[in-house]
């Protein structure tokens, strides 16, 4: 399957990660990649599998699904933001909720607790989610000031808090957050990567006090390349830059947002738009 991305994707993880190596910022055996082009899902509504796990070590490889940046549609100033299967938009950009291609390396592993959610009529769990940091470099240098990494594809929805003293995560009052489990494993990030519950246990043991690269496909210079390869013809060739076909014929052309012109646009929908004040979590009706 890595293969089908052409020397884009393939060739550039592989060198990312053996540079790496040589310079001594990663030991670990397996790198990851992940093609952003394809697309999230399948027709047959199965995930599609773009993120990819290289171990060469003992020759062993796994491609897994994983979430692209959902964007944002700042009515009347700007649309950028992206269908739930395929990746149209693109940026570097804070506060935008788009992924970001190119090189990155893993880092520290956050935990904490998110609140608990009901598993049966008279039982509740514990959702304890765990951020796998990425530092990056030159377009991706500002991934820790966006907070950019990857986490298990679920949040709590709804939440309200309930009163549960007994509980370790009880605040001052006593009340805990209690909400709805939702799983997005098909659906979109604010530009993090985003794994199934399934395979995120694999990731954050892999890179336990043991980083290793990730190199993610496309960067601006390769968005750019489609875009004027399809103005140009709208069913570029085969030899030509890599899209995946699917997802190209659905979005039409890619678009990379450059920072510089994004930010300005979210400053001025934050000045004309300012957020409301914040509202206290509601007390569950039912505490």
């Amino acid at each position: 399957m890595l293969a089908k991305t052409k020397a884009g994707l393939r060739d550039r993880a592989r060198a990312l990660y053996f540079q790496k190596i040589k310079e001594g910022a990663v030991r670990n055996p397996c790198y990851f990649a992940m093609d952003a082009t394809r697309p999230n899902s399948l027709n047959d509504g199965k995930l599609g599998r773009r993120f990819y796990i290289i171990c060469e070590a003992d020759r062993s490889f796994r491609a897994i699904s994983s979430g692209h940046g959902g964007g944002r549609n700042l009515k009347g100033i700007a649309d950028f933001a992206n269908g739930r299967r395929c990746a149209k938009n693109f940026s570097n950009a804070m506060d935008s909720n788009l992924t970001a291609g190119g090189p990155y390396v893993t880092r520290e592993t956050k935990t904490s607790f998110k609140g608990y959610y009901r598993v049966s009529a008279k039982q509740y769990a514990v959702l304890i989610r765990s951020f796998l940091q990425f530092d990056g470099e030159g377009e991706t240098a500002n991934a820790r000031q966006r907070e950019i990494g990857g986490h298990a594809a679920v949040s709590l929805k709804g939440v309200c808090l309930r009163k549960d003293t007994r509980s370790p995560y009880a605040n001052h009052d006593g009340y805990v957050p209690f909400g709805t489990l939702v799983e997005y494993a098909g659906g979109r990030s604010n530009g993090c990567t985003s794994w199934s519950t399934s395979d995120v246990g694999q990731i954050l043991a892999m890179t336990k006090d043991d980083p290793t690269t990730l190199y993610i496909y496309p960067r601006a210079a390769d968005i750019d390349a489609v875009m004027h390869a399809v103005a140009s013809d709208p069913s570029p060739s085969r030899t030509g830059p890599y899209w995946n076909a699917s997802c190209l014929r659905e979005i039409g052309a890619p678009k990379f947002w450059a920072r510089e012109i994004l930010e300005q646009v979210l400053g001025q929908y934050k000045r004309s738009h300012p957020a409301p004040p914040p509202r206290p979590i509601p007390i569950c009706k039912d505490s």
